[in-house]
């Protein structure tokens, strides 16, 4: 059986990337001059296998996740997330421009504005993201995860989806970032259940949660849930937000609960039934966009996801902020005591 499914994986991963893996191939050395030699004021992060370092390659501001020398699982992950990312492009996925393998560095966009989890919790003591804003990230993210999950041959499951995990670009766009323990689902698991779409649905259950309340994920459907039976929803939504309107997140709010479903044959059609109403609040919240909305850059008017140069990353808003500080995998699902996931 194990070996079946090792042998499917890699037949997958094969179909996926066409035989060729191809990607900027970077030097040692020019990893070393791009990160000033990896100094200590070049690190913006500390994932899970290693330290990330913001650096300049071509003319662009990059992070450069580093692979430490004692992470054996990591050389697995680097090699997976080599194969995966060279073989996607999506704008609402962190875009791999190039890898040096020999010595475990990838090369990514750089994303100014850090992570949702950072930006949420305002750390740093950034401004409150407004509830249009959280309305868009919200979709962005369900686009994201749709395209992963109808990939070709067959759909990649992230696995390790959460706030930590999304970047925010100088617009406040976003892009699923850490994809290196996604997995391709062979049918064997399709079939078997234990490991499948539904399990990234559970978890943007949760995280739409965190958008609207900006609250931790232990328990937090237990709570929005007797909120919405006790009729005082209103006071699980962040209250740095003084202008919500109730309605909508109530919406939102009861597909995420949909999604956080103990038993997976109970979470709704992502295609289906999530993206469409994430869509339609995006919609409402963008009719509602004011000028100037995220109160730190002057030149903020648009919403939605746009290439920007690199001195206007260099420029952005959080050029300074660490986003990309993530731990090993855990399995994401503390929203309620145990998960059918």
């Amino acid at each position: 059986m194990v070996v079946r499914e090792s042998e499917e994986k890699k037949r997958t991963l094969n179909s996926l990337a066409h035989g060729d893996i191809r990607y900027r191939k970077y030097s040692i050395e020019e990893i070393e001059i791009a990160t000033e030699n990896f100094a200590e004021n070049r690190k913006i992060g500390e994932g899970g296998y290693g330290p990330v370092f913001k650096g300049f390659l071509d003319h662009t501001p990059v992070a450069i996740k580093v692979l430490r020398p004692d992470a054996a699982q990591g050389r697995s992950q680097f090699q997976q997330e080599i194969e995966i990312l060279c073989c996607i492009r999506h704008p609402n996925m962190v875009l791999l421009l190039g890898a040096c393998p020999e010595f475990g560095c990838l090369v990514y966009e750089y994303m100014a504005n850090g992570s949702l989890e950072d930006r949420l919790f305002r750390r740093g003591n950034t401004p409150p993201i407004p509830w249009q804003q959280r309305f868009v990230i919200a979709a962005e993210i369900g686009t994201g995860l749709l395209f992963l999950h109808q990939t070709k041959p067959e759909p990649l499951v992230h696995r390790d989806l959460k706030p930590a995990n999304i970047l925010l670009d100088r617009n406040y766009g976003s892009k699923i970032s850490d994809v290196g323990l996604a997995r391709l689902v062979p049918p064997s698991y399709q079939q078997t259940g234990m490991l499948g779409t539904k399990s990234d649905v559970y978890s943007l259950g949760i995280m739409l949660l965190q958008i609207i309340t900006a609250k931790p994920p232990m328990g937090l459907t237990h709570h929005v849930e007797r909120s919405i039976e006790r009729g005082t929803f209103k006071e699980m939504l962040d209250p740095t937000v003084l202008d919500w309107p109730v309605e909508e997140a109530l919406s939102l709010a009861e597909v995420a609960l949909k999604c956080a479903e103990l038993r997976r044959k109970d979470r709704p059609d992502l295609s289906k039934v999530v993206l469409p109403e994430l869509n339609r609040l995006r919609g409402i919240a963008e009719d509602n966009m004011q000028p100037y909305i995220m109160g730190i850059n002057n030149n903020y008017t648009q919403p939605r996801h746009s290439q920007v140069s690199a001195q206007d990353m260099l420029s952005g808003p959080l050029a300074g902020q660490s986003g990309y500080d993530s731990g090993p995998s855990s399995s994401y699902t503390t929203g309620k005591a145990t998960s059918d996931v």
